[in-house]
């Protein structure tokens, strides 16, 4: 079949933006193979409502599987449901978004499949009826092109390099509850620690004001949280590896090979020299802006603007640019 499914993902109860940018890929795709893009959508009940949103971007069906077992993430449960969901389709293409919770999905859905996993593809197209997939390779240094000799083809796209285009046509939702027995899995969630004050994820986030060294101490974060104030909403804080490492901020903040990778439509490095680990997890933002007082850091080779001078200085004058810019809308 020519069909194309997406494992959608949600987060407290809704779907997440990766995952209509996903669907929205599906049916480009699904529209050069000759078929339809599916959603299958796994949560705790209730989901099947907010799971319908996917047929706005591009979803011919969504199948929702609603069980109390499945309302928070389980890696033995979901993998088990989508390997069954996905041989009984017989789909072209199967993708996944590479998020936290997709980045350990996809490779045990493959495992279990027993076919290759495209990971991070930045870009993914037919070309005579064959599905070519772009990603990036050596920490972002070049691309490589490929064409994966299987049935399905597994992918991971890239959030935020991918539009969520909507059609305007509402798709078809079922909702089944599966055969679950939690207490024969292997893995158990124990605890569950959210970020501190609702923050956007940055892996989400369409702009991320990122951090490094050059901040010299962590109360100089109010300055970054000052810039993000500003720029509006849908604004996440980064950080770079030593930050992290440092104690400095939180894990869940940390861009690069390590952390996250990004693609934010605008990435503003402040204080950040620009490591090869760093640049790997955000060279494919759309705009770049690098702030930092040594023009010769490797930052400013992947920037679309530089700005080289004291971070002290042109950030709290940004930000009441900025500020002054947004009061005379």
């Amino acid at each position: 079949m020519a069909n194309v499914l997406v494992v959608a993902e949600t987060r407290g109860g809704k779907v997440s933006g990766a995952s209509r940018e996903a669907i929205s890929l599906a049916a480009s795709l699904a529209t050069s193979l000759g078929g339809q893009a599916e959603a299958l959508v796994l949560g705790g009940p209730g989901t099947s409502s907010e799971a319908a949103v996917l047929g706005r971007f591009g979803a011919a069906t969504i199948a929702v599987a609603e069980h109390e077992a499945l309302a928070e993430y389980h890696p033995e449960a979901y993998a088990d449901l989508v390997v069954e969901r996905v041989r009984a389709g017989a789909y072209a293409v199967v993708l996944f978004s590479a998020t936290t919770s997709g980045k350990d999905l996809a490779p045990r859905v493959a495992a279990l499949l027993d076919v290759p996993l495209a990971t991070d593809a930045t870009a993914v197209e037919v070309e005579d009826g064959k599905v070519l997939i772009e990603r990036p390779v050596f920490a972002g240094k070049a691309f490589a092109r490929l064409e994966i000799e299987a049935t399905p083809v597994l992918a991971s796209i890239r959030p935020n390099v991918f539009p969520a285009t909507e059609t305007g046509v509402e798709g078809t939702v079922s909702t089944f509850r599966p055969d679950l027995d939690p207490s024969s899995w292997k893995v158990k969630v124990v605890e569950r620690k959210q970020a501190s004050g609702g923050a956007t994820d940055v892996s989400e986030a369409s702009t991320i004001v990122s951090g490094g060294r050059g901040m010299k101490e962590p109360s100089n974060w109010s300055l970054l949280e000052g810039l993000r104030d500003a720029l509006g909403t849908d604004v996440a804080l980064g950080a770079s590896r030593a930050v992290v490492d440092a104690g400095w901020r939180p894990h869940g903040e940390q861009v690069g090979q390590t952390g996250k990778t990004v693609s934010p439509t605008l990435y503003i490095a402040v204080g950040i020299s620009g490591a090869i680990q760093h640049l790997a997890g955000m060279r494919t933002s759309k705009t770049i802006v690098a702030i930092n007082r040594d023009a010769s850091a490797p930052i400013f080779n992947v920037a679309d603007y530089g700005i080289v001078g004291d971070l002290f200085e042109i950030v709290p004058r940004l930000t009441a640019e900025i500020a002054a810019l947004k009061a005379g809308d």
